[in-house]
């Protein structure tokens, strides 16, 4: 292991991604298979490695990222915010482009939960008068 690498966790919904930076070539593996293959569609993938994109990095830099939990949109989020905090590591002066952009927040939005006594979470069963 080189000595310039630097791991960071993001999270989203119930997504969780591990992500190992280093300085290299622009490789990124997630999950063992390249980004599209992975995130399967072009959105899912552009959204994760947007902040590579943001700090133009993305030939100067190895990631290799574990996600694992909820669904593609959720570790697509998660994958986001583990590169923006390991560019972050990488060089402090990244931080004020990433937070104008809007990388280095982690969205608080998750599932309700379904309530005792009814369909969903804030659904209601049908009320009948008679």
């Amino acid at each position: 292991m080189s000595e310039e690498t630097f791991v960071t966790v993001g999270r989203r919904k119930t997504a969780t991604a591990r992500v190992r930076l280093t300085r290299g070539t622009g490789k990124v593996v997630v999950n063992g298979s390249e980004p599209l293959a992975y995130f399967k569609t072009e959105e899912f993938a552009n959204a994760a490695l947007s902040p590579l994109k943001t700090v133009e990095m993305s030939d100067q830099v190895d990631i290799t990222v574990k996600a694992q939990g909820g669904g593609l949109n959720g570790q697509a989020g998660a994958v986001r915010l583990g590169i923006a905090r390991a560019l972050e590591k990488l060089n402090a002066d990244l931080r004020v482009p990433l937070k104008q952009e809007g990388h280095m927040k982690r969205d608080p939005r998750s599932r309700e939960r379904k309530k005792a006594g009814q369909p969903g979470a804030r659904k209601r069963f049908q009320f009948s008068k008679r």
